[in-house]
């Protein structure tokens, strides 16, 4: 007699339980959203704008109907770019460099070293910050004026910094913001580290070197970023010291161009703005990941 075994399956049911929309949440990232697309839309509407022809942008067409190429050749061998756009890369590296190597030391300083006076000094080095530019505008340039004539009488014409590169890098080596934004990632480097250095034998040229700037990359690429746009976009402080084409930033090229060269012919216009701002574009699309992080990190600790 055959024996017959049933099995039970029990069957489970999970029931999923849906948790509460978070309005709050959902809130923030529309407005996120919106100010994101609020951003972008100039800057596509420039791009478009390049690649038409000028009647479309006379009649405001969105979208161009055929892509026009050869209107970025156009603009930059009118706008004499090639010129103005060597002399800014000049003008941004010794800035940059500059900028790096006063104010790395002055920021590791004002975090790691302990001297009379170190906090009111650096309270009125942030006060500084407090004042706009444009009222330090004429006193800066009568400054660069008398070392000019100081170093004319000294080295002769080639020691002039108007019409020259001094002029438009050396003031803008010490920057206040940049020492502040270093300083506050630096302070965030634990102290048992320098205590671990001395005990190697190293002294503060050392730690820095070897411990600090490595791990404050982020710190200094952010730092880097904000120097490479203040210096290539500067356009007022050039006006004043410089009077020749030898020397004179892409962003003057951009409006000697908007002004006169290109007339009505908007879609060149809007070429030449693209070609000036690719360079930053590539710069941050290299550094956007330090970029983030040292904004992320440095915070107000200290």
């Amino acid at each position: 007699m055959a024996e017959t075994t049933v099995k039970t399956e029990q069957t489970t049911y999970t029931q999923t339980i849906r948790k509460p929309i978070d309005w709050r949440k959902l809130l923030i990232y529309a407005i996120l959203m919106a100010g994101a697309i609020l951003a972008v839309i100039p800057f596509l509407w420039m791009v478009s704008w390049s690649l038409m022809t000028n009647v479309e942008v006379t009649i405001g067409r969105m979208v161009p109907s055929e892509v026009m190429w050869q209107n970025y050749g156009r603009a930059w061998n009118l706008a004499n770019f090639q010129q103005f756009m060597w002399n800014s890369a000049r003008i941004t590296a010794i800035t940059v460099t500059g900028l790096l190597l006063f104010c790395i030391p002055a920021a590791y300083a004002f975090a790691k070293i302990r001297f009379w006076g170190r906090n009111v000094l650096f309270a009125v080095m942030l006060a500084t910050l407090m004042i706009p530019d444009i009222v330090t505008l004429i006193p800066n340039f009568l400054t660069v004026v008398w070392i000019s004539r100081l170093s004319e009488s000294v080295f002769g014409p080639a020691g002039a910094w108007i019409n020259n590169w001094p002029s438009l890098t050396v003031p803008f080596m010490a920057s206040a913001f940049t020492i502040f934004l270093l300083r506050q990632f630096f302070t965030q480097i634990p102290d048992e580290l320098w205590d671990a250095a001395r005990i190697d034998g190293a002294g503060h040229v050392l730690f820095l070197t070897r411990v600090v700037i490595p791990l404050s990359k982020p710190a200094i690429m952010t730092v880097v970023i904000f120097a490479f746009i203040g210096s290539w976009n500067a356009l007022l402080w050039p006006l004043l010291v410089v009077q020749t084409d030898e020397w004179r930033p892409v962003a003057f090229g951009l409006a000697k161009f908007v002004q006169a060269d290109a007339g009505d012919e908007f879609h060149l216009q809007m070429a030449a703005s693209v070609m000036m701002i690719i360079p930053i574009l590539v710069l941050y699309f290299f550094t956007q990941k330090q970029f983030t992080e040292g904004i992320a990190t440095t915070g107000s600790k200290g």
